[in-house]
């Protein structure tokens, strides 16, 4: 089943969480055939938690911790997480990764905790645009996935993956749905070497710019299996048409 993922990154009070969800379920309807999630703050995600509990929209933290509990000051464990309701997390997102400064072995780590504790990671994977304009694209796509998954990759299918082009998040330009596909397609024999008995088990996504015009687009393909979506979700009416589009 392909999924449909919200990242709300940071944005949006306990407030407008509640108010967004409400609209969002009336919108969304039956989509008995792809799985949806939202990612909002963490300050929101206790009650999101509660407004989704019945519903078939499923809810995911934006990061976590790697360890249980202890003296880290100012962040969120996989066991408070689970306990609020969350099913995944997003891990190595673009932003973590060259903003906080977050590295492969960190994001491993990352990745190790969530699976303990039964969350299914995104592990998000993708190159810069100094990167791509290198002709680094696979390059550094193999390196982020081999090093995040190193000595977990009989979990494969736990685990599902988010190409997401630096250069075209929150650009407005996202990469073409052949300039994906391609990508895609890579991870995907990386992930069967790695772990031939999970072999289309695991999801790849593509994120980046992604918007209710050209979802459709990227959807048609059936290499992409799924969106991991940025700005565009933070509007119910253009996100739950995202969720619609194809």
């Amino acid at each position: 089943m392909r999924l449909i993922a919200a990242n709300w990154k940071m944005h949006k009070t306990v407030s407008e969480t509640e108010d967004y969800i409400r609209r969002f379920l009336e919108l969304l309807g039956d989509v008995p055939d792809r799985e949806v999630l939202l990612c909002p703050p963490f300050t929101a995600l206790h009650r999101a938690g509660e407004l989704l509990r019945e519903t078939p929209v499923r809810l995911g933290a934006q990061n976590c911790h790697y360890e249980k509990s202890g003296a880290f000051t100012g962040e969120v464990s996989p066991v408070m997480l689970r306990e609020v309701g969350c099913s995944y997390v997003i891990v190595g997102h673009s932003e973590r990764r060259h903003i906080f400064g977050e590295n492969d072995e960190l994001i491993n780590r990352k990745l190790v905790a969530c699976l303990e504790e039964g969350l299914r990671p995104i592990l998000c994977v993708g190159e810069k645009l100094e990167e791509r304009e290198a002709g680094m694209t696979f390059k550094v796509v193999e390196t982020q996935l081999r090093l995040a998954l190193s000595g977990i990759e009989e979990h494969t299918d736990r685990i599902d993956v988010a190409y997401e082009p630096v250069w075209a998040i929150g650009t407005g330009v996202p990469a073409t749905p052949e300039d994906a596909v391609s990508v895609h397609r890579f991870i995907g024999e990386i992930l069967r070497e790695l772990n031939p008995s999970a072999s289309g088990k695991t999801r790849v996504l593509y994120g980046g710019s992604v918007k209710p015009a050209n979802a459709g687009e990227f959807m048609r393909h059936p290499e992409v299996n799924g969106l991991l979506v940025g700005g565009a979700s933070l509007d119910p009416e253009s996100f739950s048409e995202i969720v619609r589009s194809f």
